[in-house]
């Protein structure tokens, strides 16, 4: 990456951090199938068509998880609105991509991959070095409620987790099928009943009836609930590798 033309991406801590991204580096392959999954939950859970877990690296960023943007892989760093996600303690969201655009990196790739919106939440390490980023994109203008923003951080706690499980796997190879084999029947039920309270919503004429604003509020905190299971299985399985 060309410091020089994106200065405002490199932070002042950027030798510790990737110094901290280094146990990850062994995840730095696109397309992940554990994270994949995660993601394509994540896509599904605010209704949006793509969903990344990225690494942020010192020259490009690398998205391990990837629902909906196959043609990105690898990008490189000043292409990717990811790598200003990791300079931001909170939310990072662009809510018209193409009206009002990121200064920090290049504007003509979000452009290209006609991308709208962009929100995403920083990963950190244990010692809270940012190191990659969850986020959520749509091809429209759209903006996330605060309850919407919310999620995005309990889910990105989650992906924390789970980029520090799959690091600690090498150790224990038998320790993710055990934890799919936990988690795979808690996740399809609340996918099910997420599709179940989406199609009753479609029966409301406008979003602004009561039962319309029910069926959302009820998809929310479902969606915070399963957020909040996978967090705390992530958590005992980590523990066990202690």
């Amino acid at each position: 990456m060309d410091s020089t033309k994106y200065p405002g991406l490199i932070p002042s801590y950027e030798h510790e951090r990737l110094e901290a991204l280094q146990p990850y580096q062994v995840l730095g392959t696109p397309g992940q199938e554990v994270f994949n999954d995660f993601v394509s939950v994540v896509a599904r859970l605010f209704d949006m068509p793509i969903a990344l877990v990225s690494l942020v690296r010192a020259d490009d960023v690398v998205f391990i998880g990837n629902e909906g943007l196959p043609e990105a892989l690898v990008v490189a760093r000043e292409d990717s609105m990811c790598s200003v996600a990791i300079l931001n303690d909170g939310l990072t969201e662009f809510t018209d991509v193409a009206a009002d655009p990121c200064e920090l990196v290049n504007p003509f790739v979000a452009q290209h991959m006609n991308l709208g919106f962009y929100a995403g939440q920083a990963l950190r390490t244990p010692d809270g070095l940012a190191v990659g980023s969850l986020c959520v994109m749509d091809r429209r203008p759209r903006q996330l409620t605060p309850q919407e923003g919310e999620l995005l951080k309990e889910l990105a706690l989650v992906a924390q987790e789970l980029l520090r499980l799959q690091a600690a796997q090498a150790t224990n190879p038998a320790l993710m099928a055990t934890l799919r084999t936990r988690l795979d029947g808690p996740v399809q039920q609340s996918l099910n009943r997420l599709t179940t309270l989406a199609k009753l919503g479609q029966w409301e004429e406008t979003t602004d009836t009561a039962d319309a604003q029910g069926y959302t509020a009820s998809r929310l905190d479902e969606a915070r609930y399963l957020a909040q299971t996978l967090y705390r299985e992530l958590q005992a399985a980590l523990k066990s590798v202690r």
